[in-house]
């Protein structure tokens, strides 16, 4: 017992000295080990996480975060405690520079370096400890060709060769929807423009947090939060009818004859209102076109005559013009008075179109026949036009989620505001009535269109399908329906009708496909729009061109508007956006073309290959083989009387001396594939013995 007392109380006097140690340096040296504790940790840092990729529809990246890197050399390392090494290797080192980077010869490379090894810093060593290499920055191939070079690649500690890591943007189809797509500001979080800004709190992530501690003079990261990376998206683009939209765009935008400032065009899928392909190509230098601003969705203009679609479909949905589209319309000479103002026709010097039916009107997109016919029914009553407007779906705000769209404007008369601009007065109406007193964005008249196709409901542009996170959908987001019925059904079918033969037999000609293998529906537009002073006669006209339909008429899979904005003349919606229009449509429809080799294959063909006269057995053989039908094989070959120099031009090596040697000719060939010339002409009488020279090209 007095053994383990003696133990307990050793025990205890270790308690409590332990118990005083811990107190003692808790009060009197708090400051001291406070001091301490703050020269080893360092304050948090916080980790940005991976940025969501942004996929086509197919999953084809459009736009992904990679690695940058910038490089730099801490000239106060380990291995410059002695200069003689680092001498040494400087020569290889400036040679595998300018490998890496040709623009800088050695010779610069080595005096920018020497330049940071005997820089003095602010402390008053030699040597800067954080000299950048290379000026900007580089990608991760490139960054690992140089941290294989000679000293470099001793490790961070001793060579002093170190890095700085920057996530940056990259977009594998380079400008492919640009504006679309996205665009972002220096670092890899700021957004400007695009799915990117629309997207950015779902792609950007959650940010993490990491304590830096030092332990045994070494620091060390410690995770407290970890970073959540970005969803990627998967858009409702196919990258190549993106690609097809551009390019035809831009080949239509450079001619001559157009040489316009402005183009746009949209392509959609009728049934679920996705936008398959959206061009902004604005002049930005001598025939150079980028995409700088999303006009798709916010340039309001005034949309000209592929606005009559919505004003007839609001008379004949009104029943105020017979659903047969008999009614008549006496467009005279090709000028009218309107309230005291003349409406023209496009061909009013050519005497006009005279009396022609609603249909005809639409075929020749005539003002007058337009104009007379609204101002006629809604004349005393123009807020019914305006109501039949909203009814059909043109005014209707589509609630896009890109940044920059703006709704449409379509106002309702008012006479007793001071506001100009608001003001209605009695030419407004007619005029309204053929595109002009409105201002509407190119993406509202395609989705008005696009209802048109799909028999009447209306669908919300949707440019994004899904949200994807490590392989698994978070999200999706389904086709929205904004108007059940923009019009009663057979109102539809008339206008999906009249559309057609705008295209067939109208001034829409230039739209339809040259291959006569599907059918084209749509309108042309051709409007003045004012300049950038608000003036429609400042000397020079400016036009907004636009064609807007769906393809194929029948059945409808696609819609798609194409406008182009020109100074002066020639300007035709039809002959100008109308190509691109027809240029667009024969390409998506040749995407969707699947054929099979038999399917080419003629059955009740009777083709037999001409053969050129040679070896007459093997010939047969291989007619025999093919089963060709009609004249048996020997008699299709090609022969040459006896006694006579053959042509044997376009004949195999051994099919053409066959030939020759028979008749009794030497023969001397030279080069390889077929026969391109021979030294005897053919016909010629054949004199036995004589040396006859065959030159082969492939």
């Amino acid at each position: 017992m007095p053994r383990y007392f003696l133990i307990a109380l050793v025990l205890t006097v270790i308690g409590i000295a332990i118990i005083g140690k811990a107190l003692y340096i808790m009060t009197a040296q708090e400051h001291y080990w406070m001091t301490v504790a703050a020269q080893l940790k360092h304050d948090s840092i916080p980790v940005k996480p991976t940025r969501g990729n942004i996929l086509s529809c197919d999953g084809q990246l459009m736009a992904s975060s990679i690695p940058e890197y910038k490089i730099y050399m801490d000239f106060q390392a380990s291995a410059f405690e002695d200069d003689s090494l680092w001498l040494s290797k400087l020569d290889s080192i400036c040679t595998g520079l300018h490998d890496i980077f040709p623009t800088k010869t050695p010779e610069e490379f080595r005096k920018h370096l020497e330049e940071g090894r005997v820089k003095v810093t602010k402390n008053g060593t030699i040597g800067s400890r954080h000299w950048p290499i290379w000026k900007g920055r580089i990608n991760y191939n490139t960054y690992t060709e140089v941290k294989q070079l000679p000293f470099f690649n001793m490790g961070k500690f001793k060579s002093g060769f170190h890095y700085e890591e920057f996530l940056a943007r990259n977009r594998p189809f380079g400008s492919l929807a640009q504006r679309t797509v996205g665009i972002m500001f220096g670092e890899i979080d700021s957004a400007r423009c695009g799915l990117e800004l629309s997207f950015d709190s779902l792609l950007r992530g959650q940010n993490g947090l990491v304590h830096r501690q030092k332990v045994l003079n070494k620091v060390m990261n410690i995770t407290e939060v970890p970073p959540v990376d970005g969803a990627d998206i998967v858009t409702t683009i196919d990258v190549n009818m993106q690609d097809l939209t551009e390019r035809a765009l831009i080949e239509e935008m450079k001619l001559p004859d157009v040489n316009a400032d402005l183009g746009v065009a949209i392509l959609m899928e009728v049934k679920t209102g996705d936008v398959k392909a959206i061009a902004n190509m604005m002049r930005v230098g001598e025939r150079q076109y980028a995409e700088a601003i999303n006009s798709a969705i916010s340039y309001r203009c005034e949309p000209g005559s592929v606005f009559k679609v919505a004003s007839f479909m609001v008379a004949l949905d009104d029943g105020v013009i017979p659903g047969d589209t008999s009614f008549t319309i006496p467009t005279g000479c090709g000028i009218m008075e309107m309230h005291g103002r003349p409406m023209k026709d496009h061909n009013w010097r050519r005497g006009g179109y005279g009396t022609i039916s609603v249909a005809r009107t639409l075929e020749v997109s005539s003002n007058i026949g337009t104009s007379y016919v609204i101002d006629k029914f809604y004349g005393g009553h123009p807020e019914k036009y305006v109501q039949g407007l909203y009814r059909i779906g043109i005014h209707e705000d589509l609630k896009l989620p890109l940044v920059g769209y703006l709704p449409p404007v379509i106002r309702m008369p008012d006479t007793k505001t001071t506001d100009r601009s608001k003001y209605w007065s009695k030419t407004t109406l007619p005029w309204m009535s053929i595109g002009y007193e409105t201002q509407i964005a190119p993406i509202n008249t395609l989705a008005f269109y696009n209802a048109i196709a799909n028999d009447g409901q209306m669908m919300q542009p949707r440019f994004v399908k899904s949200m994807v996170k490590d392989g698994e959908t978070i999200r999706e987001f389904p086709p929205v329906v904004l108007k059940k019925q923009i019009a009663k059904k057979e109102t539809v079918k008339m206008m999906q009708t009249l559309l057609t033969h705008v295209v067939s037999q109208g001034l829409g000609r230039k739209a339809g496909p040259t291959s006569k293998s599907f059918k084209v529906a749509g309108k042309t537009g051709t409007a003045q729009v004012a300049d950038q002073h608000g003036s429609y006669h400042s000397g020079t006209t400016r036009y907004w061109l636009s064609f807007a339909g769906f393809f194929p008429a029948d059945a409808p899979r696609y819609s798609c508007i194409v406008c182009l904005r020109k100074t002066g003349l020639p300007a035709s919606g039809g002959g100008m956006s109308g190509v691109v229009f027809r240029h667009i449509a024969e390409g998506v429809m040749a995407q969707n073309v699947k054929r099979l080799v038999e399917d080419i294959r003629d059955s009740t063909s009777n083709f037999t290959p001409a053969v050129k006269g040679g070896n007459e057995t093997a010939a047969s053989y291989v007619l025999n083989r093919l089963e060709t039908k009609g004249a048996p094989a020997a008699a299709s070959v090609m022969k040459t009387e006896k006694g006579t120099v053959p042509d044997v031009k376009g004949m195999g090596a051994r099919d053409a001396v066959y030939a020759m040697e028979e008749r009794g000719l030497r023969v001397v060939v030279s080069g390889r594939g077929k026969v391109k010339s021979q030294s005897i002409a053919a016909g010629k009488k054949v004199t036995p013995g004589e040396v006859c020279e065959l030159k082969l090209e492939i």
